[in-house]
């Protein structure tokens, strides 16, 4: 079935930061108001956009990657990705600094996107943990430390520990581990971690190409103006402008290029080797 045309096409958008890129069109002149006459955009977790899409109550999401395998009838739209190809800063696994990586018994996950946690079972089988346990836990630092060994943040929660490193060390004594699980991902692999993408269900239909175009020129009007970005979010957001900036311009990657479907690819095929996620080929 085809969306009509005089309809608006429902958007699972999610409501951090790194994704603001990808949404300046929808949000900014001159082109807002046009696209609010195609789109309703309704921002939440990552992995809320994943169950919008698998539920049938949005058309459109941009999905952690792991939901493609529990779908399979989404569409990956080509051009737009939320990427690392090294450091990225906003997936953060955190450990008490005396435990090594192959001795935690367990880790607190941050439950707001499955993909984080497949990408982190995957990283624990290379790492020689692969019975390590998860337990599942919202974005709170202190509270995921009281109960687990270790603990897995992302999007903005992890941006905002890494910033307090020093204050909590000083009210603490505790010395902890910062691993950036893109970095460790790139550094074992040597392949892009990717996190999420545009995915559309089969509603979409004729909209595909239009669709595409509007995202593309979205991205791409986003990455030319980094700077207001940044400018836009430092009032509302407890980091410096320039960490911001550079947290845009420098640890995200906005472009499926051929080298982000390869690591898609690639974390498909570890994810079922080690039974972590059903077989899954993505088709681009």
């Amino acid at each position: 079935m085809t969306v009509p045309h005089d309809a608006h096409l429902r958007v699972a958008a999610i409501g951090f930061l790194n994704p603001a890129p990808l949404m300046w069109d929808f949000e900014h002149p001159p082109l807002d108001e046009v696209l609010a006459q195609r789109y309703s955009i309704d921002r939440m977790s990552p992995a809320e956009c994943a169950v919008r899409l698998e539920s049938g109550t949005a058309d459109i999401g941009l999905v952690p990657i792991a939901a493609l395998a529990a779908t399979p009838g989404l569409r990956i739209l080509p051009g737009c990705t939320i990427a690392s190809k090294g450091r990225v800063r906003s997936l953060i696994l955190v450990r008490r600094a005396r435990l090594p990586l192959n001795g935690l018994r367990t880790v607190a996950a941050d439950i707001a996107s499955r993909t984080t946690l497949a990408y982190a079972r995957i990283l624990f089988h290379q790492w020689g943990n692969p019975a390590v346990s998860f337990i599942p836990h919202t974005a709170d630092l202190e509270r995921m430390l009281e109960l687990a060994d270790a603990a897995i943040l992302i999007g903005d929660p992890a941006l905002l520990a890494l910033e307090d490193q020093a204050n909590r060390f000083a009210r603490t004594g505790e010395e902890l581990a910062y691993h950036d699980l893109a970095e460790e991902w790139h550094t074992l692999n040597r392949l892009p971690f990717v996190s999420a993408v545009w995915a559309a269900a089969a509603t979409v239909g004729s909209w595909d190409e239009s669709v595409v175009e509007d995202l593309i020129r979205s991205r791409d009007h986003g990455l030319a103006n980094i700077n207001a970005l940044a400018a836009e979010w430092a009032p509302r957001f407890p980091l410096p402008q320039s960490s911001i900036r550079s947290y845009l311009a420098e640890n995200i990657h906005y472009l499926l290029d051929d080298e982000c479907m390869e690591g898609m690819r690639a974390f498909f095929r570890m994810a079922a080797q080690y039974g972590v996620l059903p077989a899954y080929t993505p088709l681009f």
